[in-house]
């Protein structure tokens, strides 16, 4: 769908912000924690925030242990210890588990299976932060239903990026507004001080089926096959995958990690097979031209000038990296457009 047919969020942003003259006390109920998660640092980092434009955030984390059991001070100090280690969340306002008394003035449910808990809150103002259509993560059946009825439920879905608001309000008359994709310009910039090298970069994920993987793998391995002299440089988990050719692992980066390997490298590879992630616009933040796929859910948010889509076979997307390698100028322009594209997506653009 063309941009004009969904709200401009275009405008200037005054930062640091106004306090507000009318704060709110706002309860966000949260998955588990999961060290280099990025849906969990999108979460807190729109909760601080609301903080500091004088709102009152407590978040409501998922308890690992069986509900009918008393929550522990052991339990809670290990909940502010993995936010301060693996997000740099610092805040006395933490809980465990989804019950929130009626005192708040907003809820925000943030995954699937917390939907419920918001909708069935005494709280008044009820809205659903929207991060992916989460029902692709799970085979059709009763995960994948349960999820999309979700969206049934009276929530105000915010979603990240503008297909999700398209797509919720189409198919589920769940009608709310969006914000851009946005990167921390203070990390994600271009560096000097490394040189571009000629080198493919690619987010694998394998626990993360949406990520694709197995297909980015098999279509670096035709990268590979073809110019040998390309140097294949993977990051983003704990869990190495099985790679049949010569590569450089990085494992799990902080996002520092992540910019230098980005700022080494001539093309960056990120596969959504559902909302885009945000990786690709904080490489294009970095100066580096980005490969997709050709889906819908990629056709509302990443600019055409700065994001080469390709057909989703391995075959597809190799072919689509080897072009972009093969041809210096049109990399060139691709990095302008993509910085200028994020010039104005700072984290504060997405917050207002």
């Amino acid at each position: 769908m063309p941009e004009s047919l969904l709200p401009s969020h275009d405008h200037d942003v005054p930062w640091p912000p106004a306090p507000t003259n009318r704060p709110a006390k706002i309860a966000w109920l949260m998955p588990s924690l999961i060290e280099g998660s990025g849906g969990h640092r999108t979460i807190l980092q729109n909760a601080r925030a609301l903080i500091d434009r004088g709102h009152e955030c407590h978040l409501f984390i998922e308890q690992a242990s069986a509900p009918d059991h008393a929550t522990t001070q052991e339990e809670l100090a290990r909940a502010r210890e993995q936010l301060l280690m693996y997000f740099g969340y610092d805040d006395p306002n933490i809980h465990l588990g989804f019950e929130v008394p009626g005192t708040f003035n907003l809820v925000f449910a943030t995954a699937w299976y917390t939907a419920p808990y918001a909708a069935w809150s005494p709280v008044a103002c009820k809205a659903y932060f929207v991060q992916d259509f989460e029902a692709m993560f799970m085979p059709m059946g009763d995960g994948y239903l349960m999820a999309e009825n979700s969206y049934r439920l009276g929530l105000t879905p915010i979603t990240i990026g503008r297909w999700l608001t398209h797509k919720l309000s189409a198919e589920f008359s769940a009608f709310g507004s969006y914000f851009d994709f946005c990167a921390d310009h203070d990390v994600y910039r271009p560096l000097g001080s490394i040189p571009r090298e000629r080198a493919v970069c690619m987010i694998c994920q394998p626990e993360k089926p949406r990520r694709c993987s197995r297909i980015g793998i098999e279509a670096l391995g035709i990268v590979k096959h073809h110019r040998p002299d390309v140097k294949i440089l993977l990051y983003g988990s704990k869990e190495r995958p099985d790679v049949w050719y010569d590569h450089e692992w990085h494992g799990l980066l902080d996002v520092r990690g992540c910019n230098e390997v980005y700022n080494r490298s001539s093309v960056g590879l990120c596969i959504s097979s559902s909302n885009p992630s945000r990786i690709p616009f904080e490489m294009m933040s970095s100066g580096l031209p980005v490969v997709d796929i050709h889906r819908e859910n990629n056709l509302y948010d990443q600019p055409d000038a700065a994001v080469l889509l390709a057909g989703p076979r391995p075959e597809d997307i190799a072919a689509a990296i080897i072009e972009l390698l093969d041809d210096e100028p049109r990399r060139g322009a691709m990095s302008a457009n993509g910085l200028s594209f994020m010039a104005r997506r700072s984290l504060e653009y997405g917050y207002t």
